[in-house]
């Protein structure tokens, strides 16, 4: 479910719902490489979760969703398990030499493929959110049993839903019907 706008929202998002319509994407390791993986975010080659993955993630998700709120509405909370997943996950930087342009570039590698450096890039589109982009755009599904973030992008910044086929025409029908009803 990749409909966020922002790869830390939707992130967040794998976890929504309320009562019994409450789901958890993240249900084993073996969950957590496959969200990974649709995200574009699993090396090549990584299709085994390293120890401890489940639990890093949802601390983490707990961890920026809780920042996420406190930012929104000014106050503050405490980033330790993002500022843990940046340190432990940080890639280097070398300088290799691309025979094809027969020039130097800088390659990014990781240090090892432990939970902290998969979810690494999480934790950098966290940091990016929180310090670049506009928070008042980061809004919650308007619908009254939705729990999903979404980043408003659109051109008037009018975005309610989490998206216009799931829970858009959901509550405009409702309304549609409660207005027929009262009339």
């Amino acid at each position: 479910m990749f409909i966020a706008n922002n790869l830390a929202l939707d992130f967040i998002n794998t976890e929504y719902g309320v009562g019994p319509r409450h789901c958890d994407c993240f249900e084993d390791d073996h969950s957590v490489i496959e969200w990974l993986r649709l995200a574009g975010l699993l090396p090549d080659g990584s299709n085994s979760a390293p120890p401890g993955l489940l639990q890093l993630a949802l601390a983490l998700r707990d961890n920026a969703k809780t920042v996420i709120l406190a930012a929104k509405t000014g106050s503050s909370a405490d980033p330790a398990v993002i500022n843990q997943v940046l340190e432990a996950g940080r890639p280097t930087n070398e300088l290799e030499w691309d025979k094809a342009s027969n020039t130097f570039r800088i390659v990014k590698r990781r240090q090892s493929m432990n939970a902290a450096s998969l979810l690494e890039p999480v934790a950098q589109a966290l940091v990016h959110l929180l310090s670049n982009e506009d928070l008042q755009l980061v809004r919650e599904c308007e619908a009254h049993d939705c729990t999903l973030f979404f980043h408003d992008l659109t051109k008037s910044h009018r975005r309610r839903w989490c998206s216009m086929a799931a829970c858009g025409n959901r509550m405009k029908a409702a309304a549609h019907r409660a207005r027929k009803n009262a009339g």
